[in-house]
């Protein structure tokens, strides 16, 4: 089974760009995110068309996560547990039943948390800790399950073209890093250094100063797997080519297969 994470930057505005890449490649689940509309708005159609059921959490204009699946989603759950007051559309879980096992879907969109320090950096930190929460039970539940969205976090310097331009940034800070690794470090494996070590792996090139043009990219999508999860990784990698397509989204899409 194929799942990939893909934040869209406007499911409206980029309708065309996501059937072409669903069209092409084929993924089995799709996690989205940065959806920019209400549930009722998203334009469903054209990915029903494509043989996927479609699960929503949206919100007007900011934020919204989705799953697409090939399979029945079952037990969808909204929102991140741990603050009732949270009206940010952010997290969105699901179960699919693949052929030989349940897999466990947690699509996410953390985040950004500039400028920092500030409220909204605040606010990034202690949605990373409700989530290292979530994430514990998780862990607790030895689910085969994936955490996979846009963490807003450049997890080492090497997962930036020019890490000293991001040291004062959110996505960077020590804060940020260390609010990861102790959500990695609870039992998870980034699958794509499970896969490649390399420098240079990007999904997000911005849209200015021809950041795309350069390879001036940092990777802040993940696929975080549990031990029941890894085990079943057989590939991993990300559609770097989906950023150079016509009207494409500041990020691409990241995937693992697993043998489910």
């Amino acid at each position: 089974m194929r799942i990939a994470t893909f934040n869209i930057n406007g499911i409206k505005a980029r309708i065309e760009s996501l059937t072409e890449w669903l069209t092409d490649t084929s993924p089995d689940v799709v996690l989205l995110q940065e959806l920019k509309s209400v549930d009722e708005n998203v334009p469903r159609g054209p990915i029903e068309d494509l043989g996927y059921n479609v699960e929503t959490h949206g919100q007007k204009g900011f934020n919204g996560v989705a799953i697409l699946s090939k399979f029945p989603i079952e037990d969808v759950e909204r929102g991140l547990p741990g603050d009732e007051s949270d009206e940010q559309a952010r997290w969105i879980e699901g179960t699919v039943v693949g052929p030989k096992t349940a897999l466990r879907l947690c699509g996410l969109y953390l985040p950004n948390g500039n400028p920092a320090p500030g409220p909204k950096y605040d606010y990034k930190l202690a949605w990373m800790e409700r989530l290292k929460n979530r994430a514990q039970s998780i862990i607790k539940q030895e689910e085969t399950c994936i955490v996979a969205g846009d963490f807003n976090v450049i997890p080492e310097r090497r997962d930036a073209a020019r890490p000293d331009a991001w040291v004062k940034d959110a996505l960077f800070l020590p804060d940020t890093r260390n609010a990861w690794r102790r959500i990695v470090n609870l039992g998870f494996h980034d699958a794509t250094r499970e896969v490649t070590q390399d420098d240079g792996v990007f999904s997000f090139w911005d849209y200015q100063a021809g950041a795309w043009q350069k390879d001036d990219g940092i990777r802040i999508d993940h696929i975080l797997l549990t031990p029941q999860a890894a085990d079943r990784l057989v590939a991993a990698g990300i559609d770097k080519d989906v950023r150079g397509r016509e009207k494409p989204s500041d990020h691409v899409p990241v995937w693992v297969e697993l043998d489910v």
